[in-house]
């Protein structure tokens, strides 16, 4: 069984025990999260396809890290001034492991 979630304006294909990264939540590492807005729900050969959402359907994962990516360099560069600017970027996420489909 699987299901098509949004989280942060993005959306995932998640399965029972998938770890996805999302967009940083303000949500403590060990507790429970619970996704209410679930846009399809397969299963083998069925597929249920909301009209936006399936109704009463919910993705429940528990958070396992909250953290930062990777360093991302930037550079601003200005031709014939002699102008660099340098700047760095970590994006932070939730690190969300996938426990039960409901739906």
């Amino acid at each position: 069984m699987y299901a098509i979630i949004v989280s942060g304006g993005k959306q995932y294909r998640v399965q029972e025990g998938d770890v996805i990264f999302v967009e940083k939540m303000d949500i403590e590492e060990g507790s429970n999260v619970t996704f209410n807005s679930v846009l399809a729900v397969g299963a083998e050969g069925s597929v249920k396809v909301g009209t936006p959402v399936v109704e009463g359907a919910t993705v429940e994962g528990k958070v396992v890290k909250n953290g930062k990516g990777k360093k991302l360099n930037i550079i601003t560069y200005r031709p014939k001034k002699g102008s660099v600017r340098r700047m760095g970027h970590r994006q932070p996420y939730t690190k969300v492991e996938i426990t039960a489909i409901k739906g």
